[in-house]
């Protein structure tokens, strides 16, 4: 048997870049037709695979593909789905009987550090059984968290919505300001580490007197009274004071300051350490306050591309296909910084192994000494990562993002039931 098909999936959180990578890897798939046969793309990634929900990418024409490359969201499905812990198991029975029946030979993985993890017990297991199979891991995350790799397509777009969010509401606030005082805060992304926060300081300038005059991060424990000086003495001096925080800031205790909700598996739903916050400031101070979670909106704008971000979630796609072709399984394409100014960077190949599910947290250097800010050289880190601007084409005035025929590949097994 021939184990000519492509499969690519992706999992997780979406980005404003990832169907980029995903016409990337179709595309370039298109150019081996002696090697690949079909390219197929699961339905909601491995929970897809496992319902045998599959979908055939060759009715999308180039014209669709190019309007894929520039779309939002994640045009085949996403899902958050741990494979368990075991070695063999039904559900890795399931998946490799999915590869045999469709004759998938290589499976391109896009995805954050739980996916890296897939990547390298898929390959792993994929050895084990003697199966061909080679699994490649292609990086994502806003969160810009996966080890191993300079930055992580999508976190460059969503970096530059939430600093031109932060510039905008700076200057609102400052034309509203009144006797009373008044404090804006924003809450983004940031389970565990805070680059999304930190990405927010681009839009001081380097100016301390511009917005924002605090940033909170996960990495340092929130200390109210040292905050609450911070807040008092910015709003004496401005007459107002912008504040962005990350959603999952905790004390000193390691308590978060705010959760959502808990699933029955444990998994922590975050949402609300920005009305917490701004409800400590009205309660403790007194200010006039206003409170935003763009929630969605920072991964989903592409409206506002950054033209760099997107030109690397196309070169991981790129890269991926060919680390398959040359039978690297197991490996990830990741992105090294070569240099700052002007930016230069490349991709090398990694093991997914040593890196899968572990977070990337900012490093000491770029938090301030106080907890209460990031310094330059963070700043320095991000601002190459949003340059550019990749201009949309507009249908009725609005970004043109029409939807897609996506039609299934017909099931060769019984139904999954698990």
């Amino acid at each position: 048997m021939s184990f000519d098909t492509l499969l690519y999936a992706h999992s997780g959180g979406v980005t404003a870049v990832i169907n980029a990578t995903a016409a990337a890897v179709i595309d370039a798939a298109r150019a081996h037709p002696g090697r690949i046969g079909r390219v197929l793309a699961a339905h909601r990634g491995i929970a897809g695979i496992l319902r045998e929900d599959l979908i055939d990418t060759g009715t999308l024409d180039a014209e669709a593909l190019a309007r894929l490359a520039r779309t939002p969201g994640g045009a085949f499905g996403s899902c958050r789905f741990d494979l368990p812990r075991e070695e063999g198991g039904a559900v890795m029975d399931r998946l490799f009987a999915v590869f045999e029946a469709h004759r998938i030979g290589w499976l391109l993985y896009n995805g954050g550090n739980g996916s890296m993890d897939a990547v390298a017990r898929l390959q792993a297991e994929a050895r084990r059984r003697g199966h061909p199979l080679q699994c490649i891991g292609v990086p994502k995350t806003v969160d810009n968290d996966i080890e191993g790799t300079d930055c992580c397509p999508g976190f460059g777009s969503a970096a530059k919505y939430l600093a031109t969010s932060m510039l905008e509401a700076g200057l609102d606030i400052a034309s509203m300001v009144g006797a009373r005082g008044s404090v804006f805060v924003m809450e983004v992304m940031g389970r565990n580490t805070g680059w999304l926060a930190a990405a927010t300081a681009l839009a001081a300038g380097g100016d301390p007197e511009r917005p924002p005059h605090i940033v909170l991060v996960p990495e340092v424990a929130f200390d109210e009274e040292a905050f609450l000086a911070r807040v008092q003495a910015v709003t004496e001096r401005l007459g107002y004071c912008a504040i962005t925080v990350s959603e999952g800031i905790r004390r000193a205790d390691g308590g978060l300051i705010m959760e959502k909700s808990r699933d029955p598996r444990g998994y922590v739903q975050l949402g609300g350490a920005g009305s917490a916050i701004a409800r400590i400031i009205h309660e403790r101070l007194g200010y006039k306050h206003h409170w935003a979670i763009p929630d969605y909106m920072q991964r989903a704008g592409g409206h506002w591309l950054s033209a760099v971000d997107r030109e690397q979630a196309i070169a991981v796609g790129r890269a991926a296909v060919e680390l398959a072709l040359q039978g690297r399984g197991g490996t990830m394409a990741a992105i090294r910084r070569l240099q700052d100014a002007p930016y230069r960077w490349d991709l090398r190949p990694i093991e997914t192994a040593p890196i899968a599910n572990l977070e990337r947290a900012l490093p000491a250097g770029f938090v301030a000494p106080d907890g209460l800010h990031v310094t330059a050289a963070a700043c320095d880190y991000i601002r190459p990562l949003i340059e550019g601007e990749f201009v949309q084409p507009t249908l009725g005035g609005l970004p043109d993002y029409r939807p897609f025929a996506l039609p299934r590949v017909a099931r060769c097994l019984p139904e999954w039931v698990g």
